[in-house]
């Protein structure tokens, strides 16, 4: 039988626990659900050796443990519909349907492609920090951090933390438009304050701007970088590169639920009214998924789309401090837009597709996504295009093209269910 609730919640990070701890608050009965282990998503990942952080613990706590949730670990959505979804963990495939959906579904990180990204020690700044808090050994390594935004400290810090040796931080923007952006935290007190305090837990470790990683070298696995900088091209030894371009909201699900979408750059989010609620009655969305914006205005929005699923009242504070916290996020975007010589950085023979193992040259005679899948098996691999679609799309060689359910690999089983929802007219 299909097991029903008054609100599911698609996402254990911020913006889902936020949205979980309001609408308990209000009464619902609620599920919730990640495709990871733990609840926390990436900001609030549970790090092995040092726990959550304590606003986090205190809340997984009590959606955990609250009389009226439902707590759905390692499950995925496999296909959706307007009031049903489909979904699938280690063991077995089952539908639940819900009178108002949240979306926290989060983003992904930006991978972009230059010579060497594939090497063996080459990963993106979240991964390496998704590692470090999973237990991936980190002591003693020489650590090098790149890309752009104020993720990069936080990685580092994490980096640094777990015993690396983080030899430095280069940060593509301009020394003259971090500066620009630093004159305006005072508007951010409390970012201001975090600055401040990732800065002094960094402090020996050089933050050079204007620098780009152009190149990783090394036979097997990673051994050298080449960084562009205003110093001029110059070479590096370090076992680790973590290079982070920014987040691409995660959209499958909303796409496949019909949910209208805004362009942030080349990629798409969920547009949202006020109240969180999408262009699809009775669902909402909540966090980065409505436009990278960070933990603050995924926690707003979270709360905002909890309230509004059980029809509770939104105070005037609530939306002023989301609308606050997305006028930072408009700031990022705009001192850390990406320079346009990193979207030259790949060579002919520099892998796009790193599932299928398809290099630049391959796509070179085929303007849209579907034509270059048929022809080369680009976007055909595991991860379906979540990668080299993003930085193709990022990269403007074409837009990826429509989604098709399943949303994630899934077994035979599950598709048997699906077959089963699709005879009985509940899931198209």
């Amino acid at each position: 039988m299909t097991e029903h609730y008054d609100v599911v919640i698609v996402g254990a990070g911020p913006a889902g626990l936020a949205a979980a701890e309001a609408a308990l608050a209000h009464g619902a009965r609620v599920a919730w659900l990640d495709a990871q282990a733990t609840a926390g998503g990436q900001v609030w990942r549970r790090d092995v050796e040092h726990g959550w952080p304590p606003r986090a613990q205190r809340v997984i706590e009590y959606v955990t443990q609250h009389a009226n949730a439902t707590w759905m670990p390692q499950t995925q959505v496999v296909t959706a519909e307007a009031s049903e979804l489909l979904l699938q963990n280690e063991s077995r495939a089952w539908r639940i349907s819900y009178d108002a959906l949240v979306l926290a579904t989060g983003a992904r990180e930006l991978l972009l492609p230059f010579p060497g990204w594939t090497l063996p020690g080459v990963t993106g700044a979240g991964g390496l920090q998704a590692l470090a808090k999973q237990g991936w050994p980190l002591a003693g390594r020489r650590v090098v951090i790149a890309g752009s935004g104020p993720l990069l400290l936080a990685v580092a810090a994490t980096a640094k933390r777990h015993g690396a040796h983080v030899l430095g931080i280069y940060e593509q923007a301009s020394a003259a438009t971090v500066h620009n952006f630093a004159q305006k935290l005072w508007r951010w007190p409390g970012k201001a304050l975090q600055a401040v305090s990732l800065r002094a837990r960094l402090a020996g470790i050089p933050y050079r701007c204007g620098s780009i990683v152009t190149r990783a070298l090394g036979d097997s696995t990673l051994q050298l970088i080449e960084v562009d900088g205003p110093r001029g091209v110059e070479r590096f030894e370090c076992d680790q590169l973590a290079v982070g371009y920014g987040l691409v909201p995660n959209v499958e699900l909303a796409h496949a639920l019909g949910c209208a979408m805004k362009y942030e750059g080349a990629h798409p989010c969920i547009e949202v009214d006020a109240m969180q609620c999408t262009s699809v009655p009775h669902i909402y969305a909540a966090g980065e998924v409505c436009g990278i914006g960070g933990h603050d205005c995924a926690w707003l929005e979270g709360r905002i789309a909890g309230l509004a699923a059980t029809n509770a009242s939104i105070g005037a504070s609530l939306l002023r401090k989301q609308h606050h916290a997305r006028t930072f996020a408009a700031a990022l975007r705009e001192y850390f837009a990406l320079d346009p010589y990193i979207h030259d950085l790949s060579e002919p023979d520099t892998l796009i597709c790193r599932c299928e193992d398809v290099p630049l040259r391959a796509l070179e005679d085929y303007d849209d996504a579907r034509n270059a899948k048929l022809a080369t098996r680009c976007g055909m691999g595991a991860c379906q295009g979540r990668v080299c679609g993003t930085a193709l799309a990022e990269l403007g060689r074409f837009p990826r093209s429509g989604l098709r359910p399943p949303l994630f690999p899934t077994r035979l089983a599950t598709l048997g269910e699906l077959h089963s929802s699709c005879s009985q007219g509940s899931i198209p």
